[in-house]
């Protein structure tokens, strides 16, 4: 395989689901660490395991089981892919983007990101869902971006704006979905690091003084596809554990994973009506 993504890559793994479904899907949904178990509310799902599609990034970490689940949600046909894969599992980072090129392939206008965060600002807890308002991309900035290489222009330009990455007509939505379900959701700045080590102190106390409320390792690189592409993206962060810059609590993926499953059927509720008010 060559260091950047191809057309060929791109095109082989979308020929490979398209191979494996009849109906195309509209939106997509890409779960975050504990997050999985969301997609087995999936109604009349195809199920593809991602080792299976060719040159598809292979998801290591636990809790990410690897699989493409489609079919309907709330009355509007689906993509989920239940485990993501990241940067510091090895793959380039322009590997990253394949799932999201595949989507765009597919025709798929909106994409819904979630994860599993750490809270940095001071009034959020674990248990707690934070709609992203922007990011701080700390890869792309230091040159690690997905887009880097040879511009693939058949999906966007070469200099993509990235003012509005995060749709405001969906985050506005989402904020008045959760008003009407009497969930309680902030909006912040997600800042993406590369892992796999948790951030230091001092890492935290840097992050919270530039602004970012929630810290994780994903995420980033595909909103940045997503907007090359010309994709509606919302993200909404789930807050698994809490950060004490100071350093006097400890983070543990085990912890993700249990908060994360706590936190799955809140976040479904508002995913759902999210889906039930797009047209």
């Amino acid at each position: 395989m060559t260091e950047y993504l191809t057309y060929h890559e791109i095109d082989a793994a979308t020929d490979a689901v398209k191979a494996r479904i009849t109906n195309i899907p509209e939106i997509a949904l890409i779960l975050g660490s504990g997050l999985g178990e969301l997609a087995e509310s999936v109604e009349k799902p195809t199920i593809i395991p991602t080792n299976q599609i060719p040159f598809w990034p292979v998801s290591t970490v636990p809790g990410h089981k690897g699989r493409l689940v489609i079919g309907e949600l709330e009355g509007k046909k689906v993509l989920v892919l239940q485990g993501r894969t990241h940067y510091y599992e090895g793959h380039h980072i322009s590997k990253i983007g394949l799932p999201i090129r595949v989507m765009q392939r597919l025709r798929i206008k909106t994409l819904i990101l979630t994860n599993a965060s750490g809270g940095l600002h001071d009034d959020f807890y674990p248990g707690d869902l934070m709609i992203i308002k922007d990011h701080l991309g700390l890869l792309p900035m230091a040159g690690e971006n997905p887009l880097r290489g040879p511009n693939l222009d058949e999906f966007g330009p070469r200099f993509p704006d990235m003012s509005a990455i995060y749709t405001p007509g969906l985050v506005e939505l989402t904020e008045k979905v959760a008003a009407e379900l009497g969930i309680k959701m902030h909006k912040g700045v997600y800042v993406g690091l590369s892992g796999p080590s948790f951030e230091t102190p001092a890492d935290c106390r840097f992050l919270k003084m530039v602004g970012a409320d929630a810290v994780g390792m994903s995420t980033v690189p595909e909103a940045i596809v997503a907007r090359h592409g010309g994709m509606a993206v919302l993200g909404i962060a789930t807050i698994t554990n809490k950060i004490d810059p100071d350093g006097t609590n400890q983070a543990s993926h085990q912890e993700v994973l249990e908060v994360g499953d706590q936190l799955a059927p809140k976040l479904m509720k508002v995913i759902r009506g999210v889906l039930r008010q797009l047209p």
